[in-house]
């Protein structure tokens, strides 16, 4: 591939459901000839309705952050990982397929209001949002004949996106499963933090903490000044907690792009570089200096 467009954000369009579902379909093909994607596709098609406020019975997403955008952008990143791990050897079913990228698609859920839920936004639930986002995926598929019995699968894996969670604690049923919530809490992270538009985002996720009543950070530029730390935080869980599976991500862009490189570590460290000119020569008008958040809203 041509190096001027070796870049992360040029392959795939993370915040068009159109091309984010065609490219899953794409990866899952890679790894199951035949994949099945009945069960994904309906799941999935009801994930972009719960965001946009089409589901019954919820509002449409009003946080700014944990958009739809960041749910594609983690499935996908879940996507790549799992073929990057089969690709290394390990063994991965029909099923567990669908379980990691179902668990991708309602990673988040729990930030989405009822509809009787007029009171600020979802950010509020930010503290609680993995119970809730557990209890609307088993909800979905409690009676179903697929997943009836990996409700409790599907909360643990769900539970390795917690910043907290130690993973080592979690009863998992099995090493596969344990696989799937290690990627799941990877793919968390490397695709926010990968995302074209992640330091132009920062401070809507102050105003999410804001409202949650975190008080971690006393303002958006504090909130830049620590995202550094967070990333070498980020490092040291990918080591201690989570498996290192993001080695996986260049073994899936080696074989689906032919480029051998870990393009999320690339584009995070690119961003970490650019936000650290920003905090350090343009604190007074940091908000100029990131670049535009040009991306367009009518994907979303």
């Amino acid at each position: 591939m041509d190096d001027c467009r070796v870049q992360l954000a040029n392959l795939v369009d993370s915040r068009d459901p159109k091309a984010v579902l065609e490219e899953i379909h794409v990866i899952a093909g890679l790894m199951v000839p035949r994949f099945d994607f009945a069960p994904f596709d309906r799941a999935y098609s009801d994930v972009v309705r719960l965001f946009r406020g089409e589901y019954p019975s919820y509002r449409s997403c009003n946080v700014q952050y944990h958009d739809l955008g960041h749910t594609l952008s983690v499935t996908l990143a879940v996507a790549r990982l799992m073929h990057g791990a089969v690709e290394a050897g390990q063994s991965l079913t029909e099923k567990d397929l669908n379980m990691g990228l179902i668990s991708g698609l309602m990673h988040d859920t729990g930030y989405i209001q009822e509809i009787a839920d007029r009171q600020g936004t979802g950010a509020k639930y930010t503290q609680v949002h993995i119970s809730r986002s557990i209890s609307f995926l088993q909800a979905y598929y409690r009676g179903n004949p697929a997943f009836q019995n990996d409700l409790d699968s599907f909360r643990n894996i769900l539970l390795c996106t917690g910043l907290n969670t130690r993973v080592d604690a979690i009863r998992f049923a099995g090493a596969t499963v344990e696989l799937l919530g290690k990627i799941l809490g990877t793919a968390d992270l490397l695709g926010q933090m990968a995302d074209r538009y992640y330091l132009e985002k920062l401070p809507e996720l102050y105003e999410e903490f804001a409202e949650a009543g975190i008080t971690t950070f006393s303002s958006r530029l504090d909130l830049l000044d620590k995202t550094q730390g967070f990333y070498r935080m980020t490092l040291k869980r990918f080591e201690d907690e989570l498996g290192n599976v993001q080695r996986f991500s260049r073994c899936h862009f080696r074989k689906r792009w032919g480029i051998d490189e870990d393009l999320y570590i690339q584009s995070i460290e690119k961003n970490m570089a650019y936000l650290a000119r920003v905090v350090s020569l343009h604190r007074e008008n940091y908000a100029d200096h990131l670049r535009r958040f040009a991306h367009t809203k009518e994907h979303l």
